[in-house]
């Protein structure tokens, strides 16, 4: 089953710049809610070489209708030069969840 409700995940390098993200997708309707999570421990290859670091990790629930206009303002709003944007499928839920993430966007 699919819901079209998605969830997409990005992760930021402090508890400020997430919650600015926060505050926009959803003030601007792209998205219904953002969990920010965190300090999370990310170690990750960049430039050639294993790397650490605290973020701060963003769970952002929208629809499917909404990521084309979404991930571009990710990306725009994003401090990292290769953002973390990952977009997964809701294939289930409360009904009347999934029903209050469509209408938040719409």
């Amino acid at each position: 089953m699919t819901t079209g409700a998605v969830q997409l995940q990005t992760a930021l390098p402090d508890e400020s710049a997430a919650r600015r993200l926060a505050a926009a997708v959803v003030g601007e309707r792209l998205a219904a809610c953002v969990q920010v999570v965190g300090p999370v421990r990310s170690t990750y290859r960049w430039e050639g070489r294993v790397q650490e670091a605290e973020e701060w990790l963003c769970l952002i629930k929208t629809t499917t209708a909404r990521v084309p206009d979404l991930i571009p303002r990710l990306r725009a709003l994003h401090p990292y030069e290769v953002p973390e944007i990952i977009a997964l499928p809701i294939i289930d839920g409360d009904p009347d969840y999934l029903r209050w993430v469509e209408s938040a966007v719409s």
